[in-house]
């Protein structure tokens, strides 16, 4: 059987931001280094490799790997045994999306059928600026933020694409690039934008799909209430330390408690205060063993219409920091509106046995207004 022919790059910075509450690392490579950011990327393509080789196990890849050197790919392929790997991009030593767009030219001139990349939404932009629809993208998610639907919803899944793919079990789909203004984000603002149209493969099962919001007449009012049981908690449990996720529907409890929450950041609240504000995840753990007596509670929301309520957007809440928590310790918020539109839940935390721990547990309590709840299903 002749090989199949796929691209692979990635960008070894992506994701660096999220632990150290930079909501992206676009710009701010240095401060996240200096904050004791490590690199994300590098473990996400691992986990994917990893995943692909025990998929062959009994089978040989029929795979070249067209790639970039080093950090940009070949590293990360070095784990899959007898690869055949085509180097055929030198990057500078700080990789930049100039590299990212000369590999992927370079790639279709080789003939790729499909581009696999590792990072977030901005590399997505970048590599789709080259390929158009020309040839399908498939991303594995490693960065702050992924709206774009041309991403797996873990690494895991990624390999199993790309093995469906191999084996002509899986057509191609149209999807959305969309990428946020992290200046905006940085300040609160929520500012996405379309970039583009792209080829993905069509794997509902595997594929997330672009980020949705929820604008109804009734959504602050059904919000509010929501926020009156957590308020109402609050109250009742005043010794309770409250780690507060990002979301307009968390916001609203702020709005109830009469304080001004950091919207797209992690707050923590003790006896309707604040007692830190936008914290990255060294913060949250020193908080949590200062106060390690106490019970705590974390607070999320879904991302509309994908559902991911932990590894998309909130990386401070790292897998250290929800075992510190406690998995029985999590309230989940959501309108019956982002429901309906999110019909699962799903967690991407970057420890695959947490995420094995979530998705055994079958269902998750989700409030959707005063002392009202909901089972809902969770899917790795």
């Amino acid at each position: 059987m002749e090989p199949r022919r796929i691209g692979f790059v990635m960008n070894p910075i992506a994701g660096m931001g999220g632990r150290v509450a930079l909501k992206g690392t676009d710009g701010v490579v240095d401060e996240a280094r200096a904050r004791g950011a490590e690199p994300v990327a590098p473990g996400k393509a691992r986990e994917t490799m990893d995943a692909l080789v025990q998929l062959a196990e009994n089978k040989p890849l029929a795979i070249e790997w067209v790639t970039s050197a080093g950090a940009m790919g070949a590293d990360a392929l070095s784990v899959l045994p007898d690869a055949r790997i085509e180097v055929i991009h030198e990057h500078a030593d700080a990789t930049s999306a100039v590299d990212t767009t000369a590999a992927v030219r370079a790639f279709l001139e080789r003939g790729i059928e499909l581009v696999v990349f590792c990072g977030g939404d901005g590399t997505a932009r970048d590599i789709v600026s080259v390929t158009g629809t020309s040839v399908p993208v498939l991303g594995i998610p490693s960065g702050v933020k992924m709206y774009s639907g041309v991403f797996g919803i873990h690494p895991a899944s990624c390999a199993q694409v790309i093995w469906d793919f191999l084996h002509g079990q899986v057509g191609m789909a149209d999807a959305e690039v969309l990428d946020l203004d992290e200046d905006a984000f940085r300040n609160d603002r929520v500012e996405v934008r379309l970039h583009a149209a792209a080829r993905t493969l069509a794997e509902p099962t595997y594929i997330q799909s672009g980020k949705m919001g929820f604008e109804r007449v009734d959504e602050d009012e059904l919000k509010d209430e929501m926020a009156m049981t957590v308020v109402f908690e609050m109250k009742r449990n005043p010794d309770t330390l409250y780690i507060l996720g990002s979301g307009s529907t968390v916001e609203a409890v702020g709005r109830r408690l009469g304080l001004g929450l950091t919207v797209l950041g992690i707050d923590v609240v003790l006896d309707r205060k604040i007692i830190a504000k936008d914290a990255d995840e060294k913060t949250l753990l020193n908080i949590l063993e200062e106060h390690a007596d106490r019970p705590r509670c974390l607070v999320l929301t879904p991302i509309g219409a994908q559902g991911f309520i932990l590894g998309r957007g909130n990386q401070q809440l790292s897998p250290q920091v929800v075992h510190t928590i406690g998995m029985d310790s999590i309230l989940i918020l959501a309108t019956a509106s982002k429901l309906a539109k999110t019909p699962v839940l799903r967690v991407d935390t970057g420890d695959p046995g947490l995420d094995r721990e979530f998705t055994k547990k079958g269902y998750l309590r989700v409030t959707v207004g005063f002392n009202t709840v909901r089972m809902v299903k969770v899917e790795g």
